[in-house]
C-alpha cells in the first residue's frame, strides 16, 4: 500500500486560535486527518492562545513562533528534520514567500489558501511570485477568487473555491430565557452581531447598525443591539452609542464560549453584519444553521455565505435606511428562513471538497 501524504502547514493560528481563519484551519486539518490520502500533518502556527481541545489524530502542532525571523528558521528546520513533505500548505498569503521557498528547497507541492481582503490586491512581489508558482490556490468565496484573478498571473483552473464549513453544533433549538437573563436581555428584541471589535475591522459595519438603531427603536422600543467579540475598537463603539444616546440599546458582551454563542444564536431575533470586505463570513452560516434570520451586505464574500440570498437577506451595507428597514422586517416577522439551506456548508461537503482537491495533487 502506498504511503499517505505528509503535509507541512504554515499558518497564522489553528488549535488555540480565535477567529474565523483559525476555525477554518481547524476544520481543514480535521478534514486532512479524516482523509485516507493523508498520513500526517505538521502544523506550524505563528500565534496560539488557549487550547481548543486535542488536535486530530494525524496532526502535530508545534509551539508558536511569533517573531518573523524565528518563525522562518523554525519552519525551514522542521522541513529539513521532519521531512520529506509531499505538500506544503500555506494558510495565509503573507506566508506565501516562505512557503514557496521551503517547497523549492525540499520539494513537494504547494497549496496557498486565501481568505479575504488580503488577497484582493497584489500582496507584494515575492508573494505574487509564490502564487504564480503554487499548484493550487484555494479561496473561500467566488468574490475572493474574482479579486485574486484580477492581479494573479495564474491559470484560472488552478484557483479553486473552498468555502468555510459550519460546525455540527450549530443547529436549531429552543430560545433560552436563562441565557437571555445571563446577559441582561430578558424581554428584549435581540439583534446580534458576532465579530471582532478591531479598529482594523471597521468594515464589518458595527457603527452603521448602531446608527440604524435610532430608527429601529422608534418602531421597536425593546430592540437591543448585542455584539459578541472584543478588540481595540471597543471604546470607539461605546463612544458612538453614547454620542447617539443609544447606550441602553447597545450591549457589548465580549468573547463567549461555544455554548453561550449557540444559545445566543437560538435566542436572538435577528443577525446582522453589514460588512464591505468579508472574505466569506462563517458567522452568517452559523446563525442561519441555528435558525436565526440573517442580514448581510451585497458587496463582498457575504454573498457566497448567504448563497446569493437563499440563506438570508442581502442589502447595501452602506445604506443606513436599508439596514434599519431589513431589521424591522425581521423583527416584525416578515423574513422567514429555511435553516436547512445552510447545510450546503456542512462539514461532510467541506471534507469532500478537500478530498477532491487532494486527489489532484496526490
Amino acid at each position: 500500500m502506498a504511503r499517505g501524504l505528509s503535509v507541512l502547514a504554515l499558518v497564522t493560528d489553528a488549535f488555540g486560535g480565535y477567529g474565523g481563519i483559525a476555525q477554518y484551519n481547524r476544520d481543514f486539518f480535521q478534514s486532512l486527518s479524516d482523509s485516507d490520502l493523508v498520513e500526517r500533518i505538521e502544523v506550524l502556527p505563528r500565534i496560539a492562545g488557549e487550547a481548543f481541545g486535542r488536535p486530530p489524530l494525524k496532526v502535530r502542532q508545534c509551539k508558536p513562533r511569533i517573531g518573523r525571523f524565528s518563525y522562518a528558521l523554525n519552519a525551514i528546520a522542521t522541513a529539513r528534520s521532519r521531512g520529506p513533505f509531499d505538500l506544503v500548505f500555506c494558510g495565509h498569503i503573507y506566508h506565501a514567500p516562505l512557503s514557496a521557498a521551503i517547497q523549492k528547497m525540499f520539494g513537494g507541492r504547494l497549496w496557498i489558501q486565501t481568505h479575504g481582503v488580503d488577497a484582493w490586491t497584489p500582496p507584494g512581489l515575492l508573494a505574487c511570485a509564490a502564487v504564480r508558482h503554487a499548484d493550487v490556490i484555494a479561496t473561500v468565496s467566488r468574490y475572493t477568487r474574482r479579486k485574486l484573478l484580477e492581479w494573479a498571473e495564474v491559470c484560472p483552473e488552478r484557483v479553486r473555491v473552498l468555502p468555510n464549513t459550519v460546525r455540527p453544533i450549530f443547529s436549531p433549538g429552543p430560545r433560552s430565557e436563562e441565557t437571555l437573563a445571563k446577559f441582561g436581555l430578558s424581554n428584549r428584541k435581540v439583534i446580534l452581531t458576532v465579530a471582532r471589535l478591531s479598529r482594523a475591522d471597521i468594515y464589518k459595519g458595527h457603527s452603521r447598525v448602531i446608527e440604524a438603531m435610532a430608527r429601529v427603536r422608534l418602531a421597536e422600543p425593546k430592540a437591543v443591539y448585542v455584539i459578541v467579540g472584543d478588540g481595540d475598537g471597543r471604546a470607539d463603539i461605546e463612544a458612538l452609542a453614547a454620542r447617539l444616546e443609544l447606550r441602553d440599546a447597545v450591549r457589548l458582551v465580549g468573547k463567549v464560549d461555544d455554548v453561550d454563542l449557540l444559545s445566543l444564536y437560538r435566542s436572538a431575533d435577528a443577525f446582522i453584519m453589514p460588512s464591505t470586505k468579508e472574505g466569506f463570513g462563517i458567522v452568517f452560516v452559523e446563525a442561519a444553521a441555528a435558525g436565526l434570520p440573517v442580514i448581510a451586505g451585497n458587496r463582498d464574500g457575504s454573498v457566497d455565505a448567504l448563497a446569493d440570498g437563499a440563506i438570508g437577506r442581502l442589502i447595501d451595507p452602506m445604506s443606513i435606511d436599508e439596514i434599519g428597514g431589513a431589521l424591522l422586517d425581521v423583527l416584525h416577522g416578515r423574513a422567514p428562513i429555511d435553516p436547512h439551506a445552510a447545510q450546503r456548508f456542512s462539514y461532510p461537503n467541506f471534507a469532500s471538497h478537500v478530498d477532491a482537491l487532494l486527489r489532484t495533487l496526490a
